[in-house]
């Protein structure tokens, strides 16, 4: 299925939320639980020597240099090097009768980690991410022991420098792996895949395949579909493919096809939300004429005999749904209104007196605030379709471009400026925006 909504994520976008993850790794790392280690040690002539270390603590893990990749249709890359780390304790040794304790500290240098990223998406079409490979190696490890047989603890302290390395190899990695499963997969889940926009409809923005990772940028393919809360059905026409332009000087790009704003269209007008009605209150004041049978009679002159001076009412709608296209100068399109004349009587009941249709030209302006696609409509003057019943034309244009202009107009962009969010998770902004149209 092709997306009717692309976003795209640069270089230049993940090294800034590589940033982030590496300030919080840092985090995560000095927080790595140590377990206790303790085990003998033959020394020549010596004996056995029986020794533990305890209450082990990591205070310290610095990643000065790292740098995160795209590996084109894999994934991502996490490269860390000459990173290095401080532990300290407590220190117990036992040799035949002799005994003693004290503090230690250790400092591990050197230490290089590779983190492979999975990219995927659920059957829900959240995005997931996951490690497929770890690995850390670590080239330096010294341990400092504090007391007054220094002599016995020279004669060991290799192999606690060797366990040490293999645990923290271990537990680097399997520290990654959690981050990653638990924290980084629960912030890419805020992702929004549906957004509810108003009583009528909401936004499907669900993952349509994998993100693809290239070798300039990660792309993500969502289904940016408007559907009835009501009744979800099939959009009668497919989404054509969407290609975003090379660019990849900014960090993040937004792609909306036509399809995008079409099914909006689609999904008001099968709700009916696109039905309007005009009565001479509504008419602004200063305007010479009223909405009654009287202003109309010069035209039609048997609506002053069979119904004289009654007020009137117009019933907008549109016959279908209005497609809009998108070029290099915007949004623009051309909606069909089937305007319905009543005649409203003392009894309230409504005469029907003639049926008009009407083709205009409207362009649409749209701009991003915070986190939304807003929007506002221009609507160009009114031209006349087919006329039944002898209406005059040059009188319905006119009451028409009024309308539109000082009600239908600012009611439309009164909805638009509340906008459509765009899909993005927890705790993100967007500045610098700009916004360009393709064809």
């Amino acid at each position: 299925t092709n997306p009717g909504f692309v976003v795209r994520i640069t270089q230049a976008g993940l090294d800034y939320a590589h940033q982030q993850a590496i300030t919080f790794l840092e985090k995560e790392l000095t927080q790595l639980k140590l377990p206790d280690i303790s085990g003998d040690f033959p020394i020549l002539r010596v004996g056995k020597v029986r020794y533990e270390l305890s209450r082990l603590d990591l205070h310290s893990f610095h990643l000065p240099y790292s740098r995160i990749s795209l590996v084109p249709n894999v994934g991502l890359q996490v490269s860390i090097s000459n990173a290095f780390a401080e532990v300290d304790g407590n220190w117990r040794v036992k040799i035949h009768f002799i005994r003693d304790h004290g503090s230690f500290d250790l400092k591990v240098e050197n230490v290089y980690i590779k983190i492979n990223l999975k990219l995927g998406s659920d059957t829900s079409g959240k995005p997931t991410i996951d490690t497929s490979d770890c690995s850390t190696r670590i080239s330096k490890v010294q341990v400092h022991f504090s007391g007054k047989l220094g002599w016995l603890y020279n004669l060991f302290y290799g192999a606690v420098e060797s366990r040490f390395q293999k645990i923290l190899e271990t537990k680097v990695c399997e520290s990654v792996a959690r981050s990653v499963r638990g924290d980084l997969q629960s912030y890419l889940q805020t992702l929004p895949v549906t957004a509810k926009i108003d009583a009528v409809s909401g936004i499907d923005y669900s993952l349509v395949a994998p993100p693809t990772a290239t070798a300039q940028s990660l792309d993500v393919g969502l289904k940016g579909e408007f559907f009835s809360l009501a009744h979800r059905s099939t959009v009668p026409f497919p989404p054509l493919p969407l290609a975003l332009p090379p660019d990849h000087e900014r960090m993040v790009y937004f792609g909306a096809s036509s399809y995008f704003f079409n099914t909006a269209a689609f999904t008001y007008h099968a709700a009916g939300a696109m039905v309007f009605e005009i009565t001479d209150s509504m008419i602004p004041k200063g305007v010479e004429f009223h909405l009654n049978t009287s202003t109309f009679s010069a035209f039609i002159p048997q609506l002053e005999k069979m119904y004289p001076q009654t007020p009137m009412k117009l019933r907008l709608s549109a016959p279908s749904a209005p497609f809009l296209s998108i070029g290099p100068e915007g949004l623009s399109l051309k909606p069909v209104v089937d305007i319905q004349a009543y005649a409203i009587l003392p009894n309230s009941t409504l005469a029907p007196l003639f049926l008009l249709s009407l083709v205009s030209n409207v362009s649409a302006v749209i701009d991003v605030k915070s986190g939304r696609i807003v929007g506002s409509l221009n609507v160009g003057r009114y031209g006349a379709g087919v006329a039944a019943g002898g209406a005059s034309v040059r009188m319905l244009q006119s009451i028409m471009n009024i309308y539109a202009s000082s009600i239908l107009l600012p009611r439309l962009n009164e909805r638009l400026d509340q906008g459509f969010p765009l899909p993005l998770p927890d705790r993100i902004q967007l500045s610098n925006i700009l916004v360009r149209f393709h064809q």
